[in-house]
């Protein structure tokens, strides 16, 4: 077991007598007989081997007799003697102890499981198993204890242990560990950690020891491994208890953690249970950012980033106003519903800085799956959570801002619907006690901000708008796009160009021309693009003219000689236009006007076209809706030889295409008081084709039929409609016009347009606050309650018999 110094020596008996050195670092007594340990062993040599070339080396082969303790020390050259006393019994005598019976059962069962965890093909391990059937049980703890892994102080302790009750008690724990060790090592040789042992490299009994040496190898392996993973255990302990989190969500952890401990470090499950603990480490349970409640600041930040809007603002600024006054404010739930480009991302950010708050975006477009909401469950191979507590994670508060964008563009696939996830999160009486699947205990997202953005309400469920406070955002005037170019697109293109206002200047003049003739939409996106168009433009020239002042100076420095060659060969690399221009450089800063924009950007894209459009009879022009923002919309009808049959184009809607049958219905109910008693059918043998130009955009909504009607009118009365008027409204069969939608887009999108006249449902008088009074000053608003009403206004003098009609009635009234 260990090396050991030959107190006595009896050559009769060949008995030997060995005590160990006190430190293992010290493996000789020659020099120090006080380091010897005062409790030996007593043996009987049974086979000498060795050889006296090239220098003699011995081995003795001993069968311990007992235990023995020095006394005292007689003699120390030229070999030590020592007065001995005999410790423990000698072989024969029996035991009677029933504590010390039942130690002695488990043991002999731990050592028989140990030996036949080895290989026992090997003739070692073969004639050990045989040994321990026939071995006396007090010589148990000694041998086992010679072929397990143990400290020498743990083998101090089993030698020292002169009871018998002791010593089992002793050597018991490190044969426990040892199997332990075997199980570990044959799960690393299922593995590849271990090369398998041959019955080559263990043939020989000599050999015994290295097949055990190589099981200790990998044990020290896995004792350090172990031995790590312990440390970052505690660690973990240690960091869930300070963490904050509430007793719930602790409760869960501590019992993740218990299970930690007890499962080997090779289980897969093992690195999953910690990826779960290292997450709810990292989430914010009980860290939140104080926020910066300064409401005469909050509105100066908002104004300066963002021109118009006022709704909305006005919104933003009520909550930080109410959160001033009471700090525990459950986060509100507010959707932003507009076209593209208006601001409703750039405004949640907004919100987040003026708040002082982390800022989190969540991108919905084509999500189609419930798991990125709720997360997966844990019994899944790669499973993770939600992106509500990712970004949770990643924002580092439980306060943050969070910016769920585009929530109408989500779908519906195998694996659930997102939308309906997002309830039990857009919901302020739920969201306290939101659980993912993934994380598996409540969160609460009372205190997070949560804004959504949308472009049209028509594919956000019914129950999710329930759940939240919608907040209009229209398009914005040309006044608002002329102000947003100057303070915010323009400098911002010019830094991302590297330029300057000396060196580029956009007049008011030149953004009109943009947004009129080059621009139509509801925001600024497409105008951004234009500006940043013109500021490459205007980089080709300031390079140009950096070039050309480099060759002059060059030229000038070489006392003119190589002007005239250089000059003919930027001519001849270039073509006349820009030729002429590096022959007369612009100065600084380059203006831009109405030429220098045709020239950069082309033609006009959008031209006036009422005019033209309506010199004929049977055009009208309507106004709609769309997720872009408001739109005009011609529609034309003409009439052909037939059967009465009635023909619709334009990729048109199910309920457009019962305004359309509405609208002729009613027209063929009047036609006596609108074209004369004369007047037959106006589908006696005619067929009528109504269209709806650009076919290939969807078109659908019901707030064409006044526009269907006057295009009827118009085409069978052969007069044309007015070409500065636009109309809107839904009509019934006795000729009532109701309210629609979207007035707002609508009226923007008629000004946009150049038109001056605008025919509305008198219902939808009370929508026309929201209208600015720029706009509503530069057109004519008419409000109409019936299709009479409508006619009147849409011709040049109205209709003489419709105008006797409606005196009529308002005679008999």
């Amino acid at each position: 077991m260990v090396k050991s110094r030959l107190l006595g020596r009896n050559t009769l008996s060949s008995t030997v007598i060995g005590v160990i050195p006190k430190d293992p670092a010290q493996d000789r007594l020659d020099d120090d007989m006080t380091n010897m340990h005062s409790i030996g062993t007593a043996a009987v040599v049974v086979q000498i081997t060795g050889t006296n070339w090239p220098r003699p080396a011995y081995t003795l082969l001993v069968t311990g007799i007992c235990r023995f303790r020095i006394e005292s020390l007689l003699q120390e050259t030229p070999y030590p003697v020592a007065m001995v006393t005999q410790l423990d019994k000698l072989p024969g005598e029996e035991i009677d102890n029933a504590e010390l019976l039942a130690l002695t059962e488990n043991f002999r069962e731990q050592a028989a499981k140990l030996v036949d965890m080895l290989d026992t093909s090997i003739p070692v391990v073969a004639r050990l198993k045989k040994m321990l059937d026939s071995l006396p049980s007090q010589h148990l703890p000694d041998i086992c204890s010679t072929i397990v892994k143990a400290s020498y102080a743990e083998k101090i302790q089993v030698l020292d242990a002169v009871d018998l009750t002791e010593r089992f008690k002793k050597a018991l724990p490190l044969l426990v560990r040892q199997i332990e060790g075997l199980k570990l090592l044959k799960k690393a040789r299922n593995e590849g950690k271990l090369e398998i042992v041959t019955r080559r490299e263990v043939g020989q009994p000599a050999n015994m020891r290295n097949v055990f040496r190589k099981i200790e190898r990998v044990a020290e392996d896995e004792d350090d491994d172990n031995q790590d993973d312990v440390d970052e255990v505690t660690d973990l302990e240690q960091k869930i208890k300070a963490c904050g989190m509430p007793p719930h969500a602790l409760k869960a952890a501590m019992k993740e953690l218990k299970r930690l401990k007890k499962m080997p470090q090779h289980m897969p499950e093992h690195a999953m249970i910690r990826n779960y603990l290292e997450l709810m480490l990292e989430l914010p349970w009980a860290k939140s950012s104080k926020d910066m409640l300064d409401i005469v600041q909050a509105r100066k930040d908002l104004d300066a980033d963002h021109y118009g809007l006022e709704k909305l603002k006005k919104r933003v600024l009520e909550y930080l106003a109410v959160r001033q006054i009471k700090a525990q404010l459950k986060g509100p739930i507010l959707c932003f519903v507009g076209p593209p480009g208006v601001g409703k991302t750039s405004i949640g950010r907004s919100i987040a800085n003026t708040l002082g708050r982390e800022f989190h975006r969540i991108a919905l477009g084509g999500v189609c799956d419930q798991s990125d909401i709720r997360g997966h469950r844990r019994t899944y191979i790669g499973s993770m959570p939600g992106r509500i507590i990712q970004g949770l994670k990643t924002a580092g508060t439980n306060n943050p801002v969070f910016l769920l964008d585009e929530i109408d563009k989500m779908s519906t696939s195998l694996h659930g619907d997102p939308a309906a996830a997002l309830l039990e999160v857009l919901d302020p009486e739920q969201n306290h006690s939101f659980v993912d699947h993934y994380l598996n205990v409540p969160f609460d997202l009372s205190q997070v901000l949560f804004i959504a953005t949308a472009n049209s309400m028509s594919t956000i469920p019914p129950a999710l708008i329930d759940r939240t406070e919608l907040i209009m955002v229209p398009g914005y005037t040309q006044e608002e796009k002329v102000h947003i170019a100057q303070r915010h697109l323009i400098p911002k293109q010019l830094d991302q160009h590297g330029l300057t206002a000396e060196q580029l200047v956009v007049p008011e003049d030149a953004i009109s021309i943009l947004i009129s003739k080059y621009t139509r939409e509801a925001g600024v996106r497409t105008l951004e693009r234009r500006i940043a168009a013109i500021c490459r433009a205007v980089a080709v020239k300031v390079l140009e003219t950096r070039s050309r002042k480099k060759q002059e100076k060059a030229a000038a420095s070489n006392g003119g000689k190589d002007e005239v060659i250089a000059g003919e060969d930027v001519v001849k690399s270039l073509d006349s236009q820009e030729a002429a221009a590096l022959s007369h450089p612009p100065e600084m800063p380059i203006v831009i006007d109405e030429a220098a924009v045709e020239d950069i950007l082309g033609p006009p894209m959008f031209e006036p076209e009422m005019s033209e459009r309506l010199s004929q009879a049977g055009v009208a022009v309507g106004l709609a809706w769309t997720a872009m923002g408001g739109e005009i919309m011609f529609v034309e009808a003409t009439r052909m030889e037939g059967e009465g049959k009635l023909t619709l184009t334009g990729q048109l809607g199910d309920v457009m295409k019962e305004s359309a049958n509405l609208a002729l219905n009613w027209v063929r109910a009047n036609a006596r008081k609108i074209f004369g008693e004369n007047k037959k059918d106006i589908l006696d043998k005619t067929d009528i084709h109504i269209h709806f130009p650009a076919g290939a955009v969807g078109k659908d909504g019901p707030s064409a039929g006044v526009t269907i009607i006057t295009v009827l009118v118009s085409l069978f009365s052969d007069r044309c409609v007015r070409s500065d008027t636009a109309m809107t409204g839904e009509i019934t069969l006795r000729g009532l016009v109701l309210p629609v939608g979207g007035i707002k887009e609508k009226v923007l999108a008629a000004h946009r347009a150049g038109l001056t006249r605008v025919i509305l449902p008198a219902r939808n008088e009370k929508d026309m606050h929201e209208v600015p009074n720029s706009i509503r000053k530069d057109l004519s608003i008419i409000f109409v309650s019936r299709v009479e009403d409508v006619l009147n206004a849409a011709f040049d003098g109205g209709f003489p018999l419709l105008k006797a009609h409606l005196t009529d009635i308002v005679s008999k009234l």
